[in-house]
């Protein structure tokens, strides 16, 4: 059984708590509890009081990639948490600029930590690369190999050590995938490198095995029709039982994936509640 908790997100689902543009998602699984990601700010360790969660009983902390909705909260998580691992890839850090309708944005969207702020805890991060086994039944993706057929909608770009702009490739991206006895269920945080690109390494890493579950944003908030169209095909040809869109998807996305998929697309939001039984 996989119980989550989305502890942040775009939108609410619980009236008792409240929003943001970010991502976390509390998880209890094999006996185990997990939080994946830590969404923009401190907001996700006030809802989960709200949903009855203790951040300090958590036994580890998967960050999904190096972007500030994902990775704000982290430092709250440090002042409840003496004691969980933080998995999160080397390539993570970075002054980062997203890019809108083609223009570079403004504002660095990356890790906004301080040197100071990390240094207390530094025995506690796990710089992943390529997976890392948490237990036989849940893995860390590490970098996830990319889909020439299926590109990402959106680019960014980092400062490199001269102070020029090079564009990231994203290979700090990563998910988590649990598996359980009816398949295996995939958590994404943003799916930069594509949605499809992490279900099909989420095959290799799980052979044979069917795919129960997708949830995570897809970041499709730029994507037209048509590209939706092809990836809902191809996600639905996994024949997943739950397709949950979540953060960056975008509202138009998750209607035509609702549209498509039916029951089977599960709509949730802050502090909602699933389980994979």
């Amino acid at each position: 059984m996989i119980k989550m908790i989305l502890l942040a997100e775009n939108y609410v689902k619980d009236a008792a708590c409240r929003a943001e543009f970010g991502l976390s998602i509390y998880l209890e699984t094999g006996g185990r509890k997990i939080l994946f990601d830590t969404g923009a700010s401190e907001l996700f360790g006030e809802n989960a009081a709200k949903k009855g969660v203790d951040i300090g009983d958590i036994d580890a902390c998967v960050i999904s990639h190096g972007h500030q909705d994902h990775t704000g909260g982290m430092i709250r998580f440090f002042r409840e948490n003496k004691k969980a691992k933080i998995y999160l890839h080397k390539d993570a850090f970075g002054v980062t600029y997203g890019t809108t309708d083609g223009q570079l944005d403004d504002y660095d969207c990356g890790i906004l930590w301080q040197e100071s702020d990390l240094a207390p805890y530094r025995d506690r991060f796990v710089l992943t690369d390529g997976p890392v086994w948490l237990t036989e039944d849940m893995v860390i993706s590490g970098t996830i190999p990319s889909l020439p057929e299926f590109q990402p909608v959106e680019e960014f770009y980092r400062l490199d050590e001269t102070g020029g702009l090079r564009r990231d490739t994203m290979s700090h991206e990563q998910f988590l995938a649990i598996r359980g006895e009816k398949g295996v269920v995939l958590f994404s945080g943003c799916s930069h490198k594509g949605i499809v690109a992490a279900v099909e390494y989420a095959k290799v890493l799980f052979p044979g095995e069917k795919i129960r579950g997708v949830v995570g944003g897809m970041h499709l908030i730029a994507a037209t029709p048509a590209m939706c169209r092809q990836i809902i095909d191809r996600l639905a040809a996994e024949e997943p039982e739950v397709v949950m869109p979540i953060h960056c998807t975008g509202l138009r996305a998750i209607c035509q994936i609702k549209a498509a998929l039916g029951d089977r697309c599960v709509l949730n939001g802050t502090g909602g509640e699933y389980i994979f039984d």
